[in-house]
């Protein structure tokens, strides 16, 4: 796609802070960061979401980081976790696949935040998924 701001950093018309890449994939640091070392990976190829990408993309992603990504922000940065996120549809402010693996540090005040609200007691959600 010629307008996506991720097809360009993949191709190298964009600039980006990359960390890693092969043939498949591209690793950058997002430019706006949850903590110290919130990276994006992209496939190269434009895939929408997560109904339509290649299963081994992301089967490459995740050993991406568990192999390479995790430790070199244990080792570098010193985080004290990670957490893996993945937005499609609504909360997908760009429509490429992209994962986001953010490292988690004791003191970094990065929480999620839900309306409690809004939540259904979780045996009606149990229900609704497994017609039980």
């Amino acid at each position: 796609m010629t307008d996506c701001i991720f097809c360009k950093i993949a191709n190298n018309k964009m600039k980006s802070n990359t960390i890693y890449e092969d043939e498949k994939v591209k690793v950058f640091l997002d430019l706006n960061p949850s903590t110290n070392g919130h990276m994006l990976i992209i496939p190269k190829k434009h895939y929408q979401d997560i109904k339509d990408i290649d299963s081994e993309i992301i089967l490459h992603s995740i050993a991406l980081i568990k192999v390479t990504l995790f430790p070199l922000l244990k080792e570098k940065l010193h985080c004290d976790g990670l957490t893996i996120s993945q937005n499609n549809e609504y909360g997908q402010e760009i429509k490429h696949f992209h994962i986001h693996v953010i490292p988690r540090y004791t003191n970094d005040d990065n929480v999620h935040t839900y309306n409690k609200e809004i939540l259904l007691p979780i045996d009606d959600v149990y229900s609704k998924l497994t017609n039980k």
